[in-house]
């Protein structure tokens, strides 16, 4: 791989992750388009968790601010601490709903993921959703503190379809929370925050995919190049999407979604396993 390759490679990941229209889809269509096909998806996973640290830098204050709490409640059962002690729960349950799922559905569909097919169609499913929130339901007035168990479960089952290349992890997440009735910022925080303990998990569960073939295709120099330009780049698009929340509007990312689709169903080609 060139530097040149990786280079996009980390811009699109990092552009891509919290937007809700797939990121996994465009690191896979990226794949395509230079003629790559690594096997599994240790590759993605390895750009993913760069945008996972700039999560973590960027909301650091409320990811500290919620651990603190949560130890805290057991000793100090303030409201404040109340508050973040549930908060960590739901990301809890969110999470453990998606990992117990996502390997069911993963291992159901893991020869077809990366098939440009597929792909077109989870993005045209992800626009679609976009569009019937935006539409047809009212955004709630629910923040942290009237959240319910119920809630983490909606939003879990709702990431869990995130395991499909072209199903958007922000756009579910963000869909499903706002389908459940929680207003754009906590709905946002919170698909922000829940992004940690998923790929984390999905780095720990893509070890068997890993091998010195994959990294030796790609080399070191491209290895770090993609990571950091991951990183920074997934801060860029962490600001836009909050920016764009406050004053856009999710059609437009739908109709980007089905935009993506047709290119990729009429001009993307499959090409055979690179190692």
């Amino acid at each position: 791989m060139s530097l040149f390759e990786a280079l996009i490679f980390g811009i699109v990941q990092g552009i891509t992750e919290f937007l809700p229209i797939s990121s996994t889809a465009h690191i896979i269509i990226t794949e395509l388009l230079f003629g790559y096909n690594f096997p599994g998806l240790a590759f993605e996973i390895y750009l993913h968790l760069a945008s996972v640290f700039a999560v973590m830098f960027f909301f650091r204050q409320e990811l500290w601010a919620v651990i603190k709490g949560f130890f805290l409640y057991f000793s100090d059962k303030s409201v404040e601490n109340k508050v973040h002690f549930y908060f960590a729960l739901y990301i809890v349950i969110a999470t453990v709903i998606t990992g117990s799922l996502g390997l069911i559905l993963n291992n159901l569909v893991v020869d077809m993921m990366k098939t440009p097919p597929f792909i077109a169609a989870a993005l045209v499913v992800t626009g679609t959703a976009l569009i019937l929130i935006e539409r047809f339901k009212e955004y709630g007035s629910r923040n942290e503190e009237k959240m319910t168990f119920l809630d983490s479960i909606i939003v879990g089952f709702g990431q869990t379809l995130a395991v499909l290349p072209g199903i958007s992890r922000s756009g579910a997440t963000l869909i499903a929370a706002l389908w459940a009735g929680l207003e754009r910022d906590t709905a946002v925080r919170y698909s922000f925050l829940l992004v940690i303990p998923v790929i984390l998990g999905s780095a720990v569960l893509a070890v068997n995919d890993v091998s010195l073939a994959i990294w030796g295709a790609i080399g070191t120099g491209p290895l770090v190049l993609s990571f950091i330009a991951s990183f920074l780049f997934s801060l860029v698009g962490i600001v836009w999407l909050i920016d764009f929340l406050k004053r856009g509007r999710l059609l437009y990312f739908a109709l980007y979604c089905y935009l993506v689709a047709f290119l990729v169903f009429v001009f993307v080609q499959e090409v055979p396993p690179t190692v």
